[in-house]
């Protein structure tokens, strides 16, 4: 008699099946018993070796994937307390810009009708503004430096500076020559070369009015800044020089623009944040058109008001939109 042995290895049995009757029984032999035995002992062994082997690369790669978990977690928690540290930072970078930058009711000791929109992309901001008086002139100052965030505000800190010392300690009380002035004291800050070879280039957009109120008179340049006015329901744009302040050749002067003041003026200084912000219903930038058709349905409201419409605004526009750019405008009646 004959058996065949069919194994089945992924449950792990053994199974013998009788095939022929033999003339006698193959329990009376003892070596088959013992081949038998040793087979089924050898395959069990087999299954058993490969189970374990098997175990053993599992729990490999399970502790494998522990440990990168661990480190991942790790890692998070390291970022997240960076980052935590920089937000930190920013924040108090924050404080110091407001700090540095006069506040809106500080305008107002000058101008009583104004207000002053200012919206940061980050925590810090790229433009800033000043206000100041020297010698019965009174000036207002938007800026508008290359880049936001971090960068940006640096650069606006030092263009703070130049402007309190060229106003107030030279003396220099007409925006042009302020300009070239500021261009000159950029262009050496920012053109020194540093011992790794490279040249910072930067610069900023800027626009200064100096308003005499004994004489009715504004004096207005701009570094790509415009100056709007509406007079008599009607915008008059007062253009700027087509010159970077940093970047402007040295033999090239700013152009010194004079108006006489009627009552009822309204003025508005800004930078192109409000105008490049995209949104709308085709998700396209806000643009000049806008921004001057707006202003001249909003100029004979209170200036709270402006405000708020203004905010309001581009808040709508820009929708699920991110900010593109820091936000800056300043609004005024100078009489």
């Amino acid at each position: 008699m004959s058996f065949s042995i069919h194994i089945n290895i992924l449950s792990g049995t053994v199974i013998l099946v009788r095939e022929n009757a033999p003339l006698l029984p193959a329990w009376d032999s003892p070596y088959h018993l013992i081949l038998y035995a040793a087979v089924i002992i050898s395959i069990t062994w087999f299954l058993i070796r490969s189970q374990t082997r098997i175990l053993i690369r599992t729990k490999k790669l399970l502790s494998e994937k522990e440990k990168a978990f661990d480190e991942i977690e790790s890692q998070k928690a390291e970022l997240e307390y960076a980052a935590r540290k920089m937000i930190d930072s920013l924040n108090y970078a924050q404080r110091i810009q407001d700090a540095l930058l006069p506040s809106e009711g500080y305008l107002k000791r000058y101008f009583r009708e104004s207000f002053i929109l200012y919206k940061p992309k980050d925590i810090v901001s790229g433009d800033f503004y000043w206000i100041g008086e020297k010698n019965d002139t009174r000036f207002i100052v938007a800026a508008d430096c290359t880049g936001h965030g971090v960068p940006g505000a640096l650069i606006s800190m030092i263009g703070h500076d130049l402007l309190e010392k060229i106003i107030i300690t030279e003396n220099t009380i007409q925006p042009g020559k302020i300009l070239d002035r500021m261009n000159e004291a950029l262009r050496e800050t920012f053109s020194r070369e540093k011992n790794t070879g490279t040249v910072i280039r930067d610069g900023m957009d800027i626009g200064i009015c100096s308003i005499d109120l004994k004489k009715k008179m504004i004096s207005f340049a701009g570094a790509f800044f415009p100056l709007f006015m509406i007079r008599e329901n009607r915008l008059i744009e007062i253009k700027g020089d087509r010159y970077t302040l940093g970047i402007k050749p040295v033999d090239a002067t700013f152009k010194n623009n004079q108006m006489d003041l009627l009552e009822g003026d309204m003025l508005y200084l800004f930078s192109d944040g409000y105008v490049d912000q995209f949104g709308g219903e085709e998700n396209k930038k806000f643009m000049y058109r806008r921004f001057r058709y707006l202003l001249m349905n909003i100029h004979s409201f209170p200036l709270a008001d402006q405000k708020a419409i203004l905010d309001d605004n581009i808040m709508t526009w820009k929708g699920i939109n991110q900010q593109v750019d820091d936000i800056l405008i300043i609004g005024f009646r100078p009489l």
